[in-house]
């Protein structure tokens, strides 16, 4: 009952809708370490399979979903999604990449630096101003990650948390730029995105290669959970600001070590434990006090 009257709530308040959505495209893109270190190939082919089914499901949502059509919509949406396109090619090529070369719980744990990040562009594309509660926020997020690196940073190949680094800037520059475009097709943003990771990649791979089996699970990726959480992401910046869409990111740094212990039996060390569980009471606080200011 509880679960029902949030999302009743949600439907009846923006700011709250932006935050459910959010939340729900957190926990599908935390799930993305699963499907790629199933899949039994390189990141090259990884994401050059990422990119093929992303931009095919995508365009089809698209073709379904927008009454303008493909061709009409991406007009439009001009030049800002061209950029939103590239910017996600980066994002979800450092994704990709640093899962496969360094521990799942580093990569998210740079990946949790997105609020910060975000509220910079924010401030200095968007002039937005970064609310007293988001600047707590984030000062205690940023405090649990420091924590959860003191103690799992060494583990890591460096070059893999470079490139987390890298989908930070891109992934929060991208929703800073959607948060000032609002008329920017969100569909067509990750379909171009996916269009341009996998042109890309084309060139470095060799499909012929592939098993049914990592066809499959790519296509799992690539089809459903991905797309539609990026989407999710995409959309929650038109009801609420880039750094808080960002800062609902931060379920990921806890969920997906989880899949990781899991899966791949992966174990946090104690540090990752109690920074992740600091980084988690802290977004669950400042969501609960936002949408109890919006009530």
């Amino acid at each position: 009952m509880a679960v029902l009257a949030f999302f009743s709530l949600a439907v009846k308040n923006s700011r709250t809708t932006g935050f459910v959505v959010a939340f729900l495209g957190a926990t599908l893109m935390s799930i993305d370490p699963i499907f790629i270190r199933f899949s039994g190939v390189s990141g090259f082919d990884t994401a050059f399979l990422f990119g093929l089914f992303s931009a095919i499901s995508m365009s089809i949502l698209l073709k379904i979903n927008d009454k303008r059509g493909i061709r009409k919509a991406i007009i439009q949406s001009g030049w800002p999604l061209l950029f939103t396109g590239m910017l996600m090619l980066g994002s979800a090529t450092g994704l990709v990449f640093s899962i496969k070369l360094t521990s799942i719980t580093n990569t998210f744990v740079i990946l949790s630096a997105s609020p910060a990040v975000a509220a910079i562009f924010g401030w200095l594309l968007l002039r937005e101003k970064t609310s007293r509660s988001t600047i707590i926020a984030i000062i205690s997020v940023m405090f649990g990650i420091g924590i959860v690196v003191s103690g799992s940073f060494s583990l890591g190949n460096w070059y893999g948390d470079a490139l987390a680094v890298l989908s930070v800037i891109c992934l929060s520059l991208m929703f800073t730029l959607l948060r000032k475009y609002e008329d920017v097709s969100r569909l067509a943003s990750v379909a171009l995105g996916g269009l341009l990771l996998a042109v890309v990649m084309s060139f470095l791979v060799e499909t012929s290669s592939y098993s049914a089996n990592t066809w499959m699970i790519m296509a799992a990726m690539g089809l459903f959970t991905a797309p539609l959480g990026r989407v999710m992401s995409m959309v929650a910046t038109r009801y609420i600001t880039a750094a808080e869409v960002s800062m609902t990111f931060m379920l990921e740094t806890v969920l997906a070590p989880i899949w990781g212990f899991l899966f791949f039996s992966e174990i946090p060390t104690a540090t990752s434990i109690i920074g992740g569980s600091i980084i988690l009471v802290t977004i669950f606080i400042y969501t609960f006090i936002t949408i109890k200011n919006d009530q």
